[in-house]
C-alpha cells in the first residue's frame, strides 16, 4: 500500500507514473521509385528485427508511405524507458548496420524523441 493512502494498491495510486520515450524517425530517399521502394523494404525489415538483439528496445513500428502525394518515404516509431536509452539504441551494433542501408539513398531526416506517460 502507498503511504498516506490507506488501503489503495500503489500500482493504482502510481498508474500515471511510467513513462517512456517515443523516438519518431521520418526519411525522405532518393532514386527512382522502384529504387526507394526496395530499400525502404529492407531498412524496414532491418529495422523490425532490433527488438531482439538490443534490450533497451522495448518496440518498434515501421511504415512505408502508400500516398504518391507525399513526399517522405518511411517513418519508425521505436520506443525505450528512458531518452538515454534513445543513444544506446543509436549506437548499437544491430542499428548502425541497419542504419547502412540508407548510404547513398537517405535525402533527408527528421527526428523528435519525446518523453510520454502510458496510461
Amino acid at each position: 500500500m502507498s503511504a498516506g493512502t490507506p488501503n489503495v494498491p500503489a500500482l493504482f495510486v502510481n498508474r500515471y507514473s511510467f513513462k517512456m520515450v517515443k523516438h519518431i524517425v521520418t526519411f525522405q530517399l532518393s532514386g527512382t521509385n522502384d529504387e526507394r521502394l526496395a530499400v525502404a523494404r529492407r531498412f524496414k525489415a532491418a529495422l523490425e528485427a532490433l527488438p531482439a538483439q538490443i534490450d533497451v528496445l522495448q518496440s518498434i513500428e515501421v511504415g512505408i508511405n502508400e500516398n504518391p502525394g507525399e513526399d517522405w518515404d518511411v517513418v519508425l516509431t521505436a520506443i525505450v524507458p528512458t531518452m538515454a536509452d534513445v543513444a544506446t539504441y543509436a549506437q548499437h551494433p544491430a542499428h548502425v548496420a541497419a542504419a547502412s542501408l540508407l548510404a547513398g539513398h537517405k535525402a533527408a531526416r527528421a527526428c523528435v524523441d519525446y518523453q510520454t506517460v502510458d496510461n
